[in-house]
């Protein structure tokens, strides 16, 4: 029984400058029939270009996976710390830089 859980396991590495992460306050979505291209991007106030980040990009199944993911982990954490409030009474570009729409 314990073989079988080790072979179920995976080792997975993470290095001192991916653990650091990267801050994003956009993220745009963009799909063919597939794969998913996740854009995260960092806007700064008065700088009229956005750089990106980092882009992951994922199969239409491990794109479903990851949402399914994240709901969950989005519902444990009201759970504890009260309902995250969204801006939807003001849709568009995040904390009024000005700009494109994006689909995040």
């Amino acid at each position: 029984m314990e073989e079988q859980q080790n072979e179920n396991q995976i080792n997975i590495e993470l290095t001192e400058d991916i653990a650091e992460g990267i801050f994003s306050n956009l993220a745009i979505i963009t799909h063919s029939n597939t794969e998913f291209v996740l854009d995260f991007i960092r806007v700064m106030p008065g700088v009229p270009k956005a750089k990106v980040k980092s882009r992951i990009i994922l199969t239409p199944e491990h794109a479903k996976r990851l949402m399914l993911a994240m709901q969950d982990n989005i519902e444990k954490y009201e759970a504890v710390h009260g309902r995250i409030k969204t801006h939807d009474e003001n849709p568009g570009f995040p904390m009024g830089f000005g700009g494109p729409t994006a689909q995040a």
